[in-house]
């Protein structure tokens, strides 16, 4: 799991306790049950407005995808797997890998490297591969709009709420000594609603489409080192084509590892 979504989160509410508590405010004060079920429910339910029925069983996993992805492997990892088989394919042909495929955990690279050994054709195998890419990125996309719609309805809902509790104070202006509470309940929509955008549901959808991207990159890097190994290109070469694909700052990084 990458920690960095929830340790984010947690960073921003600390702050926002810190500061609450040296301005003399009790942090309690912000947790007023109606703002809070208006707010993310009603945000909730303009979110869910705009997908598709099919979609609506997906939000659990989105939401798990949006605090707690699994964590992208080192792509150096990879290379070495690919310039291994590339090896061993070199040496014994693409049908000495059969055995190997069956020990390869990234579902991926093993129907990869399986469509390779049952003779696909290289354009064909590529187009199915970058198809498979396309949808996992137009999935992603989906979760990504879902939070990002969130992160718009959220402020406005809070808006809303502080709306109907100023309607709540001008009921009440004949009692002036419960004007205060009142004015103090009616933003504290206007917060959540800042506060839920802003810390929750912009930075999962961030986190999702970044993860995407970086799955994708991985992807596309494995369908050229499967392209490769059914070529038959030297292992060097492999190693060389598909190191030139990692970003200098991984590469600075794997070779820290390795010394």
């Amino acid at each position: 799991m990458d920690p960095a979504t929830i340790i984010g989160i947690v960073l921003a509410l600390v702050s926002l306790v810190i500061m609450m508590v040296l301005e003399g405010s009790s942090p309690l004060a912000i947790f007023l049950l109606p703002p809070l079920i208006l707010v993310f429910g009603g945000t909730f339910g303009a979110a869910i407005a705009g997908l598709a029925m099919s979609d609506v069983g997906k939000i659990g996993a989105w939401m798990k995808q949006g605090l707690m992805p699994p964590k992208v492997p080192p792509i150096t990892e990879k290379i070495q797997t690919l310039v291994s088989l590339a090896e061993k394919a070199r040496k014994e042909g693409l049908l000495a890998l059969e055995a190997e495929v069956k020990n390869i955990d990234d579902p991926f690279l093993k129907r990869g490297l399986q469509m390779s050994i049952d003779g696909t054709d290289p354009e064909d195998l590529r187009a199915v591969l970058e198809a498979e890419i396309a949808a996992k990125k137009a999935e992603d996309k989906v979760a990504t709009k879902f939070f990002t719609a969130m992160g718009g309805y959220a402020p406005t809902v809070g808006i809303i709420g502080t709306v109907v509790g100023l309607v709540h104070v001008l009921e009440n202006l004949s009692n002036p000594d419960s004007l205060g509470p009142l004015i103090a309940a009616a933003f504290i929509a206007t917060l959540w609603g800042v506060l839920s955008a802003n810390v929750f549901w912009l930075p999962m959808g961030a986190k999702i489409a970044r993860n995407s991207d970086l799955e994708a990159a991985q992807m596309m890097m494995l369908v050229e080192g499967i392209s490769e190994i059914q070529a038959g290109t030297s292992p060097r070469t492999v190693r060389q084509k598909l190191t030139s694909l990692i970003p200098p700052s991984e590469l600075a990084k794997a070779a820290k590892a390795a010394a």
